[in-house]
């Protein structure tokens, strides 16, 4: 099995950052992609950032284009979600997942695993 552990969420004003972490443990593939999700209320869960086991083939919802950067050090089996310019819109629970597929991943079913989530509100 395998553990993702997101922290760094918390509450921000309009215009403010916050990098979200996610942690992979337990039993880890050799090599795997990285993606980011978020989910607000009565909304469905939307991808918002992906990234392949090499790091290239980054994807970013267009929403989120030129203000969030997804990166990951797979040494601590981690990776980021830096969120700049954060907009009241951006307010969800943000979740990580890891897909077995070494590939850049952007459905939502072909991710194994997920973390908890965890929230990120935006004040006007």
């Amino acid at each position: 099995q395998v553990q993702l552990v997101e922290t760094g969420g918390g509450l921000v004003q309009a215009g403010g950052s916050l990098r979200l972490t996610c942690t992979a443990s337990g039993r880890t593939f050799n090599s795997y992609g990285m993606g980011w999700f978020r989910q607000a209320p009565g909304k469905e869960r939307d991808l918002v950032a992906a990234t392949s086991w090499g790091g290239g083939g980054i994807y970013y919802a267009d929403s989120v284009k030129g203000r969030f950067t997804i990166s990951r050090d797979n040494a601590k089996n981690t990776v980021y979600l830096q969120m700049n310019s954060l907009k009241p819109e951006d307010t969800a629970v943000y979740y990580c997942a890891l897909s077995s597929r070494y590939t850049r991943v952007v459905v939502a079913a072909q991710y194994d695993y997920w973390g908890q989530g965890t929230q990120v509100t935006v004040s006007s």
